[in-house]
């Protein structure tokens, strides 16, 4: 399983389910990809699909779960002939689009050099030499994979495709779709801190609220800002929760350069993405902490469909904030 992440700042009240008809209000919550999920959604009939939503979770598992043994991605790392489903295919199409974009910062084959880092949900910096990184680095890259029809094939049998940071995105816009499909228009998915929402929260009669997570290395929540959501999506990504300390202190972020095969070094705390879609926003809120903040202003200069909002450390030591392409206000 996924190391289990706090929800990062969302204002997602579960609000207690009445008996009274006319509410029409559904809340739903529990736990998935190693973390928490809510679905709060309003319907003309009062339709409970938690059972749906399990089989949706259970086949997403299945077929990209690189903590199941016997899941489609799982065989593809051993190597295995799988054919793999429309869930793999959108995923990896898109990784390959995004990969592309950033110029092979996001890449899900990265995942070799997480494990050999020892990223996982203990224990402590491993020491790599420089020899035994550049070993891992030759089976690092997308370009070096391919889907064709329902099968994949890697140039590098020792190539380790991990799709972690995109699928929990995916995951929310399954459910979202599937939703929209019951021509449910009004609701809010998250699933440990990746949002979509669609129309109004019925309850109060306003558009959905979420929230900015302040960082705090130890691991107080508090928000720094809360914003409102019109029909789209938003990931966060961040250093402050997930890092490990070396015996001389250095603090090493769980993200890998993808570059060098070592931890990323920047002053970057936390990045938010706002997008169309969450699967989209998770992967780039992701690969805009590996790029710094120069490079995410440059990015995001010609991908205006991108709203960002940067927290990070200055010189001094103090947190300071960016918004870029009108991330929007409290």
């Amino acid at each position: 399983m996924q190391q289990r992440r706090y929800l990062l700042g969302v204002l997602f009240l579960l609000t207690i389910i009445s008996c009274k008809e006319e509410r029409r209000n559904t809340v739903m919550s529990g736990e998935v990809f190693g973390t928490t999920y809510g679905v709060q959604y309003y319907s003309e009939d009062r339709v409970n699909f938690q059972r749906e939503f399990d089989s949706l979770f259970q086949v997403i598992n299945a077929s990209m779960s690189t903590y199941q043994a016997d899941s489609d991605i799982s065989k593809i790392n051993h190597n295995e002939a799988v054919t793999v489903d429309s869930h793999f295919q959108t995923v990896f199409n898109a990784s390959k689009r995004i990969y592309e974009a950033t110029e092979g910062v996001f890449d899900p084959t990265i995942g070799v050099l997480v494990n050999a880092w020892d990223f996982g949900p203990e224990g402590t910096i491993v020491a790599l030499d420089s020899l035994k990184i550049d070993s891992l680095m030759l089976t690092v890259g997308l370009d070096k994979v391919s889907l064709k029809k329902n099968s994949v094939f890697k140039e590098n049998p020792n190539t380790f495709i991990d799709f972690n940071a995109i699928a929990k995105g995916y995951g929310v816009d399954v459910i979202a779709n599937f939703l929209e499909r019951q021509n449910i228009m009004n609701y809010l998915v998250e699933i440990g801190g990746e949002i979509r929402c669609k129309g109004q929260n019925f309850e109060n009669q306003k558009p959905w609220r979420v929230g900015v997570e302040l960082p705090h290395f130890d691991a107080e929540q508090s928000i720094l800002k809360a914003i409102t959501l019109y029909d789209e999506a938003m990931a966060t990504s961040g250093t402050y929760r997930k890092f490990k300390t070396d015996s001389l202190g250095n603090r090493y972020s769980h993200i890998i350069d993808t570059k060098t095969g070592y931890p990323s070094k920047t002053n970057l705390l936390s990045i938010s993405v706002i997008s169309k879609d969450c699967m989209t926003a998770d992967a780039y809120a992701t690969a805009f902490k590996a790029m710094g903040i120069e490079k995410v202003k440059a990015f995001t200069a010609i991908h205006p469909e991108l709203k960002v909002f940067l927290i990070f450390e200055n010189d001094q030591k103090e947190l300071e904030t960016l918004s870029l392409n009108n991330f929007p206000e409290d």
